[in-house]
C-alpha cells in the first residue's frame, strides 16, 4: 500500500503493531484502524456513522503516526491516524486523534488538527476517547462544538467501537469467516482492561455538591457551573447506558431526541438545563427497537430516586377502566414487582392516579375510585427505586442506575405490548345482504 503523497511519514495501521509497551494509545489505535480496513462490515458500520457509504468498489486505507510534507510538528501535535476511502475517482480523508484510559481530549489540539485538515485537503477530524457523545456529530467538548471552523469533527467513544463489534458478532453479520475471527480478536482485545477502554463510571464531584444544595432547599441558579457539569456528565452516562442496553439486547438502542435537539446540541443543553432547574430532575428517553414504548429514565434529586418506566396507550376497544387495566396487568408476569407502580392518566383536567402494582393486582377495580364516568387513556408502568444516601455518591449512583434500567426492561418492559386498533370487520347484516343480492343475480359475490 503506497503512502499518500501528501505525507512525509505514516505507517500502515497494523493488527500487530511493533511499539513500545508504554505506547498503549498508539497500539490500541493501530489495531482498531487496521480492523476497520480489514473487516468490511466493521469498517462500513463505523464509517456510516460519519456519513460515509462504503460500497463494493470502495477501498479503505488506514495509517498511524502521520506527518504531512513540509510539517515539523511537536510530538504532541502529530495526529494518531489517517483514514482514506477511495471509491472510483472520489477520495475522502479523515484525521484521527485518540486518547485512552483517563486521558481527555484537548479542544485546542483538535482545533490545530482542523487547521492541518484544511491546509491539506482533509475532509474531517475524528476523535476517539472514553468520553461519550449522543451521536458522532454531537462532540463531547463544547469548545469543539462552538468552533467556527468549517472542518467537521466527529466523535467515537471506545465503547461505541466495542459495541459496534459486539453487535456485528452477536448477529453474525460478518460474511467472511477469516474477517469474523479478526473481529472476535478485536472484541477480545478491547474488552481487556489493558486496552484502556472504559465505560462511564462516576459522576463528577459537583454531583454531591448539587445534591446538598437542593436537599437544603436551594434553587439551581441560571448559570450554575455545578449544574452544567452535572448535565454534561449525565449526557455521557446516558449514552453509555444506551450502549450497555445495545449489547444486552443485541440491537441498536438510541437516545430518543426531538428533531430540534438532534440538530442543535446547544438548544438541547439549554432546554435540559432548564428542566433540571425547574424540576431538579435528570431525564432521558431510550428507544429500543420493537419495544412497546421508549424507556423513560428519571433521576429525581429531591426524592433521591431513580424512576424507569414505559407509557402505554390504553386499549380503546374496552369500555371500562378496570377492563383496560386488566389488559395491562395480564402482560406483567414478573415476580420482581417490589418497586413497581402504575400511574393512570385520565382525560381532561382529571388528575393522574397511581397505585403500587400489588394493590392493583389484588383489586383492579380500585383504579376507578373517584373517576366515575371517566375512561383511563394511558398507563405509565415504572420502577421507583429509592437509593437514599447512595444516590449522592459519584460511583454508586452510576452503578445503581446501570443496574435498575436493564432490570426494569428485563423484568417488565420486554414483555409489554402496545395496543393497536383492531382492523374493521364486516357486519353480519351487511354480509347477508350482499350474499342475498348475489343469489338473486345468480353470481358469486366477488364476481359482481
Amino acid at each position: 500500500m503506497d503512502r499518500p503523497e501528501f505525507l512525509s511519514q505514516g505507517e500502515v495501521a497494523r493488527l500487530f503493531p511493533v511499539l513500545a509497551t508504554t505506547s498503549k494509545e498508539g497500539r490500541t489505535t493501530s489495531i482498531v484502524l487496521a480492523s476497520l480496513s480489514k473487516v468490511e462490515e466493521f469498517g462500513a458500520e463505523l464509517l456510516r456513522s460519519v456519513g460515509q457509504r462504503i460500497g463494493a468498489r470502495s477501498k479503505i486505507e488506514c495509517y498511524t503516526e502521520v506527518v504531512f510534507r513540509g510539517q515539523n510538528p511537536a510530538p504532541k501535535d502529530r495526529p494518531d491516524g489517517l483514514i482514506v476511502i477511495k471509491t472510483g475517482a472520489r477520495v475522502w480523508k479523515a484525521l484521527v486523534e485518540a486518547k485512552v484510559g483517563n486521558s481527555p481530549l484537548d479542544a485546542d489540539q483538535v482545533e490545530r488538527y482542523r487547521g492541518l485538515a484544511k491546509q491539506h485537503g482533509i475532509d474531517c477530524v475524528i476523535t476517539i476517547s472514553n468520553q461519550f457523545a449522543t451521536t458522532p456529530t454531537n462532540h463531547p467538548l463544547p469548545d469543539v462544538q462552538k468552533s467556527r471552523s468549517k472542518i467537521p469533527v466527529y466523535h467515537w467513544s471506545w465503547m461505541f467501537i466495542l459495541t459496534t463489534a459486539d453487535l456485528l458478532l452477536s448477529r453474525k453479520d460478518v460474511g467472511d469467516t477469516d474477517q469474523e475471527v479478526l473481529l472476535e480478536e478485536l472484541w477480545r482485545f478491547l474488552s481487556h482492561e489493558s486496552a484502556g477502554v472504559k465505560g462511564f463510571e462516576r459522576m463528577p464531584p459537583e454531583w454531591k455538591a448539587l445534591n446538598s444544595h437542593i436537599s437544603a432547599g436551594g434553587r439551581i441558579a441560571a448559570k450554575s457551573p455545578d449544574a452544567v457539569t452535572v448535565l454534561e456528565a449525565w449526557h455521557q452516562e446516558t449514552k453509555d447506558l444506551s450502549l450497555i442496553l445495545s449489547r444486552q439486547t443485541e440491537t441498536v438502542v438510541h437516545q430518543k431526541l426531538s428533531r430540534k435537539h438532534m440538530n442543535d446540541a446547544a438548544v438541547r443543553f439549554k432546554d435540559e438545563l432548564q428542566r433540571l432547574r425547574d424540576h431538579s430532575q435528570l431525564f432521558t428517553l431510550l428507544e429500543i427497537p420493537a419495544a412497546a414504548a421508549p424507556l423513560e429514565v428519571v433521576a429525581d434529586i429531591p426524592r433521591r430516586t431513580i424512576d424507569v418506566g414505559m407509557t402505554l396507550r390504553a386499549p380503546e376497544d374496552k369500555k371500562s377502566s378496570t377492563a383496560r387495566l386488566n389488559w395491562l396487568l395480564r402482560q406483567i408476569k414478573s415476580e420482581d414487582t417490589e418497586h413497581l407502580h402504575i400511574r393512570l392518566n385520565w382525560p381532561g383536567r382529571s388528575e393522574a392516579t397511581q397505585f403500587p402494582f400489588a394493590a392493583l393486582k389484588e383489586n383492579p377495580a380500585i383504579c376507578e375510585d373517584g373517576k366515575s364516568g371517566l375512561q383511563v387513556f394511558s398507563f405509565h408502568v415504572y420502577f421507583a427505586k429509592r437509593l437514599a444516601g447512595r444516590f449522592t455518591q459519584q460511583a454508586n449512583f452510576i452503578s445503581d442506575l446501570e443496574e435498575v434500567v436493564p432490570a426494569f426492561y428485563r423484568e417488565i418492559g420486554q414483555d409489554l405490548c402496545a395496543w393497536k386498533r383492531p382492523a374493521p370487520r364486516i357486519k353480519e347484516d351487511h354480509a347477508s345482504a350482499v350474499e342475498a343480492s348475489a343469489d338473486e343475480a345468480g353470481v358469486m359475490p366477488f364476481e359482481q
